[in-house]
């Protein structure tokens, strides 16, 4: 167990609170997150045929994404308001499994790094998915939801451990 002393969100009281980062350097700093959306036969197809009644999937859910990345810090408690510089959502058709592979890279320049940020991207995404393809089918699984790496801040750079993330399933 964590000495009590060392946390950073525990008041001396037991409660809760918001870290400080004042006394943090502003750095640039970058998060890579990934995730997938397993389809199934029908749905994959549909999405790769552009053959969805709600519209255009990917589209929609890179949109989605990127707002989910704007908003994190109003649905993770105790999460930092970040001005988060840029966000890329992007998607890929992974045959074998018949699913899609979210990827997710944000990028700020300030006190507080983007992990939260980029999952929260990849995550958002893949509801959306879900979202939209549910009239087809309600047997849609999202798994892996995954940092694979970060840059900047006080911990310096980290990147996974796992040598293909992409097709770890948790």
């Amino acid at each position: 167990m964590a000495d009590p002393s060392t946390l950073t969100h525990p008041d001396p009281d037991g409660g809760v609170r918001m870290m400080d980062a004042s006394q943090t350097s502003d750095s640039a700093r970058t998060a890579v997150a990934a995730g997938r959306v397993h389809l199934g036969e029908e749905a994959f197809r549909r999405v790769r045929e552009h053959d969805i009644e709600k519209g255009d999937v990917l589209t929609t859910a890179q949109i989605a994404g990127i707002m989910g990345a704007k908003q994190t810090d109003k649905l993770i408690p105790l999460c930092h308001d970040t001005t988060v510089n840029g966000v890329e959502v992007d998607f890929t058709y992974n045959e074998n499994e018949q699913a899609i592979d979210v990827q997710a890279f944000t990028k700020s320049f300030g006190a507080t790094g983007v992990e939260m940020e980029a999952l929260t991207a990849v995550s958002v995404a893949a509801l959306t998915v879900y979202d939209m393809c549910k009239s087809v089918t309600k047997d849609i699984r999202i798994g892996n939801v995954h940092l694979r790496a970060k840059t900047g801040g006080q911990s310096g750079n980290w990147k996974s451990k796992f040598e293909d993330d992409a097709s770890a399933e948790s």
